[in-house]
């Protein structure tokens, strides 16, 4: 039998063959598309959300004395509440927390979760409270409230930071540290407190009233959960944290920055910026808001060493 001799079967093979045409490349690739879409949807929500990572941050800002080292760690944006920021999830977080041994520890706001047209599961307010009340530092770990705080359950997250001894900063500023290493702790109102329709709001924020209390020649460290005030941060803060945007949550190519829920879009979203030699840090926070779900900003929990 000649070995090069095909029978019948495969020449009927070559033959039905299907061709790629044009409609059965662009099915194909809808079909692809269709397939990483579900998965980057299943990552975002169910996956991303549940990690945690630490961000670390070294400086030395203009207005911070050299060689007056301070390490901080910042939480923002807790969000607590299922599906993701479950108290498993909220006790985790305060465990590597706690593990970086701070000075001191800053609580930027929004400690509760809420979506919408989203279920969700609650964690009471005296139990995710507890978990923070775990926090331990020399300095104190110091609160200040954010808009959710205030559009959804005011009353019941003061009386649950107030029951757990963790005094919160609205308007006001206090002097800490010992004899030589001393600077000013100060944090203002939310910005967005009242909303007023169509995209206004009111804010209880009072900047020059609490710069005002600054009394020494010592450095400030300015807490604010909403970015947006920093245009009007004068110098003598040395540095302004901040939290509010999550990084901007869901980070979609040339879509993103649209979404960041700042009217400075993305200038102020995430990480160090510095403007005039102001200094400023906005965590990408821990939680979701809105919608429960996060891609391409992982919950952080955010390290800071300054003079070091």
């Amino acid at each position: 039998m000649d070995p090069t001799a095909t029978d019948g079967t495969e020449r009927h093979q070559r033959a039905t063959k299907p061709r790629l045409t044009r409609r059965r490349f662009i099915a194909a690739g809808a079909g692809a598309l269709a397939l990483s879409a579900s998965a980057t949807a299943t990552y975002a929500g169910a996956i991303e959300p549940m990690g945690v990572k630490l961000t670390r941050y070294a400086l030395t800002p203009p207005h911070w004395p050299a060689g007056r080292k301070l390490t901080i760690t910042v939480i923002a944006d807790l969000h607590a509440g299922g599906p993701d920021m479950t108290l498993p999830h909220v006790q985790r977080v305060v465990d590597l927390a706690q593990d970086l041994r701070s000075d001191l520890v800053v609580l930027l706001g929004d400690f509760k979760a809420w979506y919408w047209h989203f279920e969700s599961t609650p964690v009471a307010d005296p139990l995710w409270a507890a978990e923070l009340a775990r926090l331990d530092a020399p300095l104190g770990t110091w609160a200040i409230l954010g808009n959710h705080d205030w559009w959804h359950d005011l009353v019941g997250v003061r009386s649950a930071l107030a029951g757990v001894h963790i005094p919160i900063l609205e308007n006001n500023a206090v002097l800490l540290g010992r004899a030589g290493q001393r600077f000013w702790l100060a944090g203002i109102g939310d910005q967005l407190a009242y909303p007023l329709g169509r995209g206004r709001f009111r804010g209880v924020d009072d900047l020059p009233g609490t710069l005002a209390q600054v009394q020494t020649d010592d450095p400030v460290l300015l807490l604010v959960h909403e970015p947006d005030i920093f245009p009007n941060v004068p110098d003598r803060v040395a540095l302004t944290l901040a939290g509010h945007t999550h990084g901007g949550q869901i980070r979609l190519p040339l879509v993103w920055p649209h979404f960041v829920p700042s009217r400075y879009g993305a200038r102020y979203a995430y990480g160090h910026v510095i403007e005039d030699d102001r200094h400023l840090i906005v965590s990408g926070g821990l939680g979701t808001s809105i919608i429960p779900a996060r891609l391409g900003v992982p919950p952080e929990i955010v390290h800071i060493t300054l003079g070091g």
